[in-house]
């Protein structure tokens, strides 16, 4: 049960990969639910050849883990989304410095979870109810199926001006990911007197 939960926190990871994903500026033509695959696939690949250093050199594997997420993700715009309001009262230093505090800790947080991943199935869903217009904002589902127990995940996306799928945001299981940060993001603001510095500081 406890892998099965550790393996739940790695694929939060993998869907985070795919705010900032880049698979769409290679081909206008890919639908979401592809570039959800390519995003996931591109990062299991990389943790496989990495996985071998986390116990001879550790921060080499972490070093390893993080540029292959930093390809995916913008870790200023989750900055942004996790501080929600709080961001409009946050200087421009202020959220970088987050960005970079979200960038190490959640890199290690789910770093070491996706060791926990043996190669169970992952599931992309066809959408309950496509839109006819294939540009439009859509919801990508997953299910991850392993140890006898099964995973549902939703990721809401949609493309950019550039033409790259974004993700607005992340249900696992039910779970608002986005609303779970925003949460530890207020009630460390409301334990520090407002003062963004500090909760940034205490960040883990």
């Amino acid at each position: 049960m406890k892998r099965f939960a550790k393996i739940q926190a790695s694929l939060m990871l993998l869907l985070a990969c795919l705010v900032g994903s880049q698979a769409m500026a290679q081909n206008s033509e890919q639908s979401a639910v592809e570039a959800a695959e390519l995003a996931v696939n591109n990062l299991l690949a990389a943790v496989r050849e990495l996985r071998p250093y986390h116990d001879s050199d550790e921060d080499r594997y972490y070093r390893g883990i993080e540029e292959q997420v930093t390809e995916f993700v913008d870790f200023q715009q989750v900055a942004i989304g996790v501080m929600a309001r709080y961001s409009r009262d946050a200087s421009d230093a202020q959220i970088d410095a987050f960005a970079e505090k979200l960038r190490g800790t959640l890199t290690r947080f789910y770093g070491s979870a996706l060791l926990e991943y043996g190669n169970q199935e992952i599931r992309y869903m066809p959408p309950e109810d496509p839109p006819e217009d294939p540009r439009a904002p859509t919801t990508v589902r997953l299910q991850i199926v392993g140890d006898g127990q099964r995973i549902d995940l939703q990721s809401a996306m949609f493309l950019n001006d550039e033409g790259e799928w974004k993700l607005r945001n992340l249900f696992v299981g039910g779970i608002n990911l986005r609303r779970q940060y925003h949460s530890q993001f207020a009630a460390l603001m409301s334990r520090h007197d407002n003062d963004i510095d500090a909760v940034i500081e205490n960040w883990q």
